[in-house]
């Protein structure tokens, strides 16, 4: 990450964690503006495996047990990973899979997705065993017109007991609109790069914490957990490399307001297991591992090698997106977020529990893609013919 290749450049788009600038505040970068992007060596591609996933897929059914519900406390790890397995490189038992697919997958898509459709896909999901699904966005919609129909989403889904159904709030308006709709957990989203948070949501670091002190205390109040994200720890197409002193810089001082989890973002995927690694480490030292989690985009392929790192370092939150919805919109043929399937996929063959069900996880694949007639980026339904 820290050497630079051929320089390209592409349109700037909005915030890849909001879809826009400054949500509600509706400051944002220009559309045609212009910018570098930092581009990593790219591995050379590898042979296919030919394994039968299918089988693999039915043999996860009924026997991988559903994991305990709830969030994991602010001095645990979810995992169950002590700081000397975690330094031992010893996998977690268990993997909390946070799904961001109807959020995070579905806010780059260009044409509008039917109310109904973000609703049975979401349904569907809670059908699968997971026990977190980020729900939708309470952004302006001027800003992100696919997140306009957030209240009717949130209102409209059928929530299952022992499932979180978080959704986005960038701010106070944010929060507030999000509860009034019902919202019982949300989460709010950083950046460890000044330029990327300037840029994107016109305002320094420093200020973007002071807007959270709001949400954090509304939350208190309403005893409603809060999420943390922080985006590009590991790149940024502004200042490529990010130092990861300034990853927990960011990290600790949300995660001392009050965020029971903060969810390190790999958002242009340009992350390597190296430079994860070396990212964790430091974060690690300033805020507990039973309180992280990471979101990898899958740019250039690095996405399953760098979760799996994490996991040996004692991650076990991950996030993930439903047939790898969504897209990093910095770089040309950026894949998106890794794929649910692609996870659980890898968690069976570790042996380690998620309480999914990788079958019912590929079939709702294959419906959301089928609504939004497009080739799912899951390897795994790919081996499988499915799609």
């Amino acid at each position: 990450m820290g050497q630079t290749g051929t320089t390209e450049r592409w349109p700037l788009p909005h915030c890849p964690i909001t879809g826009a600038g400054d949500p509600w505040h509706g400051a944002g970068p220009a559309p045609n503006k212009q910018l570098r992007v930092y581009s990593a060596h790219r591995a050379p591609a590898r042979p296919r495996y030919k394994g039968a996933a299918g089988a693999w897929a039915a043999e996860a059914q009924g026997k991988m047990p559903r994991c305990d519900t709830g969030c994991a406390p602010r001095d645990g790890a979810w995992g169950q990973v002590s700081s000397g397995a975690a330094a031992s490189g010893a996998y977690p038992k268990r993997v909390k899979v946070v799904e961001v697919g109807p959020r995070d997958g579905l806010q780059n898509e260009k044409n509008l997705v039917p109310t109904p459709v973000k609703i049975n896909l979401i349904n569907m999901l809670s059908e699968t065993g997971l026990q977190v699904i980020e729900a939708t966005s309470f952004v302006s919609p001027k800003w992100v017109p696919q997140m306009a129909d957030h209240t009717e989403v949130l209102q409209g889904i059928k929530k299952s007991p022992g499932i979180s159904y978080p959704v986005l709030t960038p701010n106070l308006k944010g929060f507030q609109a999000a509860v009034a709709a019902g919202a019982k957990e949300v989460s709010i989203f950083g950046a460890a790069s000044e330029l990327f948070t300037q840029k994107n949501i016109n305002c320094s670091i420093e200020e973007s914490l002071e807007r959270f002190e709001e949400v954090m205390r509304a939350a208190k109040e309403a005893s409603i957990p809060v999420r943390g994200y922080v985006s590009c720890v590991l790149g940024c197409p502004y200042e490529g490399k990010i130092s990861a002193a300034k990853v927990a810089e960011v990290s600790k001082k949300m995660y001392s307001m009050g965020c029971y989890e903060i969810s390190l973002g790999d958002t242009i995927g340009v992350g390597t297991p190296g430079s994860m690694r070396e990212m964790l480490a430091v974060v690690m030292k300033e805020v507990p591992v039973g309180a992280l989690a990471v979101h990898c985009h899958d740019t250039y392929g690095q996405a399953l090698a760098n979760i799996l790192v994490a996991l040996q370092m004692g991650v076990s939150v991950v996030d993930a997106s439903v047939a790898g919805l969504g897209g990093c919109p910095y770089a040309q043929g950026a894949s998106g977020n890794v794929a649910t399937e692609d996870l659980v996929y890898m968690l069976n063959g570790l042996g380690i529990h998620t309480g999914v069900d990788l079958q019912k996880l590929m079939d709702t694949g294959t419906f959301i893609c089928n609504a939004l007639n497009r080739k799912t980026n899951s390897k795994v339904s790919q081996a499988s013919c499915r799609l």
